[in-house]
């Protein structure tokens, strides 16, 4: 089995040095990545971090401040988007909406059947943020897996403890100068949003997706990209109704062949909406935990943006007069209450 990090690419390759006018360069000196232990934090290097539960927008708003901050680049912190494949299911952000933003640590590792750890992201994450910076470039950490989020962050690391346990300790003496983003809403709302989102997700080929990743001798195994939600709900539909031929000829189960197969189908489908609710909660406790524990968290609401996406996505057809201005409506109060918010925050952090 190839090393976890086999595909991890070389610091001297293209995706680490893009080629980038001197004009985009920030205006902030940059920092040594070599400064002693005790730093202050005008030593430090500055990093934009942006947190959140799953659904709330947090690849959106990275890509509204690249666009404002042409020298950012974005460092997926998303422990299950760090692998390569099943990018519909793990909900990669497609290449086409990413803009040209540079994304680092999205689907770059092809190993499946290990984990990465929490002192692995620290490691190779380290490196590609002093990398960025140290080309003068500002680094978004993106992602809602905030165990690696304060393994990366934090002054001293013990990979020993959990700090999200009861009786773990969460620091507040940070290796890097933070300005942290919190894109958060209304629980009603947002478990309404996810539960729209695997409808949607099915309907992009989320199902075919993880018909062509079965593999019937690794069923049950939690390890890697089989941790995602959908594998672990749809093995267990797919060892009941397996593929009628095999996977790279890509024929995929017919999921509405009979009543009893269709019920299977929407039991899987409700245990990955269900999975999905708690994996929110428990991101939403975790920063909460971090807020208790100091760090400087500023929340963003996003409740009237994604209650206006919704009553969007209810207006059909979409060519329609009414869904053009649901469309207009959510994209004006995500500006007015999210970005626009955002852009004054980060400018007056990298102005500090």
């Amino acid at each position: 089995m190839a090393p976890i990090f086999s595909s991890f690419p070389s610091l001297d390759s293209q995706l680490f040095y893009p080629s980038f006018p001197l004009s985009r360069r920030p205006r902030w000196p940059r920092m040594d990545s070599s400064v002693p232990h005790h730093r202050t934090d005008q030593s430090k290097t500055k990093l934009v971090v942006l947190m959140g539960a799953t659904g709330s927008g947090k690849s959106r708003l990275s890509i509204d401040l690249a666009n404002h901050f042409p020298h950012s680049h974005v460092v997926n912190s998303d422990k299950m988007q760090l692998f390569n494949g099943l990018d519909i299911t793990t909900n990669k952000i497609p290449l086409h909406e990413r803009k040209g933003v540079p994304h680092f640590l999205l689907g770059e590792f092809d190993s499946i059947n290990a984990d990465v750890t929490a002192s692995q992201f620290r490691s190779v994450a380290g490196t590609t943020i002093a990398d960025i910076a140290s080309r003068g470039n500002l680094p978004l950490l993106v992602g809602g897996s905030n165990t690696f989020i304060h393994a990366l962050l934090v002054e001293t690391f013990d990979p020993e403890e959990d700090a999200f346990a009861e009786s773990g300790s969460v620091s507040h003496v940070l290796r890097y100068d933070c300005c942290f983003l919190w894109v958060d809403m209304a629980w009603s709302v947002l478990s309404e949003y996810l539960c729209k989102r695997v409808d949607e997700m099915l309907d992009s080929g989320m199902f075919e997706e993880l018909a062509q990743f079965y593999d019937p001798t690794k069923a049950g195994v939690m390890v890697g990209l089989r941790k995602a939600i959908g594998v672990p709900e749809f093995d267990a539909y797919f060892r009941k109704y397996p593929p009628w031929e095999s996977p790279e000829n890509g024929v995929v189960p017919d999921k509405d062949s009979d009543p009893i197969r269709r019920e299977a189908y929407e039991e899987a489908v409700k245990e990955i909406k269900d999975n999905t609710y708690r994996l929110a909660k428990r991101q939403i406790g975790k920063i909460l935990r971090l807020k208790e524990a100091g760090w400087d968290l500023t929340r963003l609401d996003a409740t009237a943006t994604f209650q206006a996406l919704m009553k969007k996505k209810k207006r059909q057809p979409s060519s329609s007069p009414l869904a053009a201005a649901a469309e207009l409506e959510w994209r004006e109060i995500w500006e007015r209450e999210v970005m626009e918010p955002s852009v004054k925050i980060v400018k007056r952090f990298l102005e500090e």
